[in-house]
């Protein structure tokens, strides 16, 4: 999905997105037989004695339906009336100029802000496009987000203690323990920090590797929503394409939300490679 916040634009799912019209709509289309070529008498066909499978598409998206946002005190509108719908498990990006609300927008759904006036939530459809269920407002602990030059806020003198900076300090349930090492050890995987001493300092780190060692302190507990503030800023060509192929792969496994100011940056990301 891809939208503009500098004029009106339709929007486009880019991947995982669910179908624009109900499943029992489409009718069967049979394949064309030469038959010239082919005699029933050679050929026997039976008719079908079982039913095709019903196929579920009931599907979850997040959706944000009117959203404005006027800072306390102030008569100036940063967002007017924003809506728009992200499926589950997709890629979706926002483009537009600085100054143009995309940061305020991010920091809503992040609940870092409220909105003034309209509503953000998850919603489940059924395979007829209906609501199957009320809608679920969406919660701010659900919710990953990875500010523009990320590496800015690191405060630990290590890459372990960075990543596990906000965990609980309180001693928590065995259980509670092992989900938050078992989810250390896949965020270090899955952004190829693997080949790095969690002793070092993350500020020794290259640019391409601090942003993903800003990604997987998001990771550690999987996000419904991982919202992603131009992640391609200030990085070299090489570093930028390492970032691309780490987004990539995530948005195949999570539901990404990316922001970015420049279209060039927009398209390598939303390549479906």
């Amino acid at each position: 999905m891809a939208i503009s916040l500098n004029t009106p634009l339709p929007f486009r799912f880019l991947s995982g997105s669910p179908p624009p019209f109900p499943l029992s709509n489409l009718t069967p289309i049979s394949p064309s037989l030469n038959h010239n070529r082919l005699s029933s008498s050679r050929f026997n066909f039976p008719a079908p004695t079982t039913n095709l499978p019903t196929i579920n598409c009931d599907y979850t998206a997040f959706e944000v339906r009117d959203v404005s946002y006027q800072p306390p005190g102030t008569q100036l509108k940063l967002l007017n009336s924003v809506s728009f719908s992200l499926p589950e498990k997709s890629f979706g990006l926002i483009f537009g100029q600085s100054g143009s609300g995309k940061t305020t927008l991010l920091q809503l759904l992040a609940g870092i802000s409220k909105s003034t006036t309209g509503s953000i939530y998850s919603q489940k459809y059924g395979n007829d496009g209906n609501p199957i269920q009320p809608p679920e407002p969406l919660s701010p602990e659900r919710v990953g987000i990875v500010f523009q030059f990320p590496e800015r806020y690191f405060l630990a003198e290590t890459v372990l203690d960075e990543v596990t900076f906000g965990w609980p300090r309180q001693k928590g349930s065995y259980q509670l323990r092992e989900n938050l090492a078992l989810g250390l050890q896949r965020a270090i995987n899955w952004v190829g920090l693997n080949g790095i001493s969690l002793d070092k300092n993350p500020h020794s780190l290259s640019g391409g590797y601090k942003r993903r060692l800003a990604l997987a302190i998001q990771l550690v507990q999987i996000p419904d929503l991982l919202i992603l503030d131009e992640p391609l800023a200030g990085l070299d060509w090489k570093a930028r394409a390492d970032v691309v192929k780490l987004l990539k792969h995530l948005k195949r496994e999570l539901t990404v939300l990316v922001v970015s100011h420049d279209l060039r940056k927009k398209m390598m990301l939303s390549t479906n490679q």
